[in-house]
């Protein structure tokens, strides 16, 4: 088997010398889509921060395609994972184009002027994401789901082997919250790029991802996503008495739904 492209051993998250979980070591491999799952404030927004390199792990090490990140500059880390935040962190009076176009910053020089390839890489991932119509079109005159569709882009753009995304369908309805997971996995079988996700879309997860990581009492597991279907982990994250997960229908269900 190839090496996988993420990597954890001996791993310990947390902020200030308080460790917040232990994490089993990860394996995320090239044309994966893997979610982060976990109750509020469990520390799936640390992980992901500790994974991509912008905080330092308590013990143990993160590697990407078998190199350690501390050993990584931050040019050499924007090669090779793509973050995409829930927050927008650019001007929304940028044109799509220029928004994708900001991936490619960490290959361009000092003056950002682009290169036929990297103009050919933006073009590119405006047509995988079928967003190529609108990219004269101002950022704040999209849709929350043409912006996602545009940041993805971005990352796409970017050209790294990882993309990390926290909480990409948040503020999104129920349409476009599988809108967008759908195409994170198709863009993780079409680019063979390894995509990791923090995400509340549990049941949406279990229907897309290949492998499931979970977040839960202090303590980081990786599973495959017929392993959290088929146990009794997923009980195990909430409250017993207003919900539970039933594994036929792979999904949460609330008890006593119906109101006599």
């Amino acid at each position: 088997m190839s090496k996988p492209i993420l990597h954890t051993t001996n791993l310990s998250i947390g902020y200030h010398q308080e460790c917040i979980a232990q994490v089993d070591d990860l394996n995320i491999n090239k044309g994966e889509l893997v979610a982060i799952i976990g109750k509020n404030g469990a520390g799936k927004s640390t992980l992901l921060k500790t994974l991509s390199g912008n905080l330092s792990p308590q013990s143990g090490k993160v590697s990407i395609n078998n190199t350690p990140v501390c050993q990584l500059s931050a040019l050499e880390i924007a090669k090779k994972i793509a973050i995409v935040l829930t927050k927008t962190d650019f001007s929304t009076h940028l044109s799509v184009q220029e928004l994708v176009a900001l991936g490619r910053q960490p290959y361009t020089n000092w003056l950002g002027i682009l290169t036929n390839r990297d103009k050919k890489k933006v073009i590119e991932a405006l047509n995988l994401l079928d967003i190529a119509h609108k990219k004269r079109a101002s950022c704040s005159n999209l849709s929350d789901g043409q912006l996602q569709k545009a940041m993805l882009a971005r990352a796409i753009a970017q050209d790294t082997p990882l993309i990390i995304l926290d909480e990409p369908t948040s503020h999104l309805d129920l349409y476009h919250k599988v809108f967008v997971l759908k195409t994170l996995r198709f863009l993780s079988k079409k680019t063979n790029k390894a995509i990791v996700f923090a995400s509340h879309e549990i049941d949406l997860a279990l229907q897309l991802c290949d492998k499931i990581i979970l977040v839960h009492q202090a303590n980081v597991k990786q599973y495959e996503t017929h392993q959290v279907i088929e146990s009794n982990i997923l009980n195990q994250m909430f409250p017993s008495e207003l919900i539970y997960f039933d594994k036929n229908s792979k999904s949460f269900k609330i008890k006593d739904a119906i109101i006599k």
